[in-house]
């Protein structure tokens, strides 16, 4: 395989017709499948992804003044959600074709997305994440690794490449069983890394604003230091194969119900007529020392 990973060009037909044609879908399917992730170029709209961008940058200082600031890992990548009030949710964003007829061939009917979140990498970072899984498999392990069942939908805000903080991709991971829930730890050993090294190496993807990444959850990646003076930041969505059991749900403002509305894709959420405390979720997560 020539390229670390694959990335789809959204032709002039389909995206004309709002949809991938059948080989780029089965092109796409193969590599989550093979490599445990696909990316794609310019898959929404830029002004959507500028509206939702700036309000992140706005809301970034209050998330950061919390005495318990949602920290992921190290102090120069923190947990943020994008803004959930009725002006910034956007179709291309929540529910976007492309992504859905990917994640749905591999996942199948049903799928369901009760995540939208994400993290910023912040200006000037001097950290970087442990490598980690974001989930371990089902069971340890085993000889072969099941199907995926779920996938992170990651859209970068901001250009990004490994001088923002792009994050570090570790391609074809999804498939060593050595990471299971059952472990209590998602962080990857150090001699696992380098026998994966000498396999094939982590990728940082040069991306445009707007581009999405696919990726299995099990797949190795860690957030990676933003050495410029710019916020970095990314959102995520997970689409969850049907029969996954989950225990929350999303808020949006009452009277969006019909933008979430998908043949293969339930948004899982309630919706309300009262604001929204986004601000103040999450919590800081395995915050590691300072070296």
């Amino acid at each position: 395989m020539n390229e670390p990973f694959v990335t789809l060009t959204i032709s002039a037909a389909e995206r004309e017709r709002g949809r991938f044609d059948s080989e780029t879908v089965m092109r796409g399917r193969e590599a989550i499948l093979r490599d445990g992730m696909v990316a794609i170029e310019d898959a929404v709209d830029p002004a959507h992804i500028a509206k939702i961008r700036d309000r992140m940058f706005e809301d970034l200082p209050a998330i950061l003044s919390r005495t318990d600031t949602p920290f992921n890992f190290t102090r120069s990548n923190v947990q943020q959600d994008p803004p959930p009030m009725a002006e910034y949710l956007f179709r291309d964003v929540l529910v976007n074709e492309y992504v859905v007829q990917l994640t749905g061939s591999v996942m199948g009917q049903g799928m369901k997305n009760a995540f939208y979140s994400g993290n910023t990498a912040l200006a000037h970072g001097t950290q970087r994440q442990p490598v980690h899984a974001d989930m371990g498999h089902l069971w340890p392990n085993t000889e072969h690794a099941t199907p995926p069942y779920a996938l992170i939908v990651n859209m970068p805000m901001v250009d990004m490449d490994a001088r923002n903080g792009s994050i570090e991709l570790w391609p074809g991971t999804h498939l060593d069983t050595s990471v299971a829930m059952q472990d209590g730890d998602i962080k990857v050993s150090p001699e696992r890394l380098e026998a994966q090294r000498a396999v094939r190496p982590p990728v940082q993807p040069k991306m445009r604003a707007g581009s999405v990444i696919i990726r299995d959850m099990r797949m190795w990646h860690a957030g990676m230091p933003n050495h410029t003076d710019q916020p970095r930041p990314m959102i995520a969505m997970i689409h969850w194969v049907s029969w996954w059991p989950l225990h929350e749900k999303l808020t949006f403002p009452k009277g969006t119900e019909a933008l979430f509305e998908h043949p293969d894709l339930e948004t899982v959420a309630d919706f309300v007529d009262t604001p929204i405390p986004y601000l103040g979720r999450h919590t800081s997560y395995d915050l590691q020392p300072t070296n």
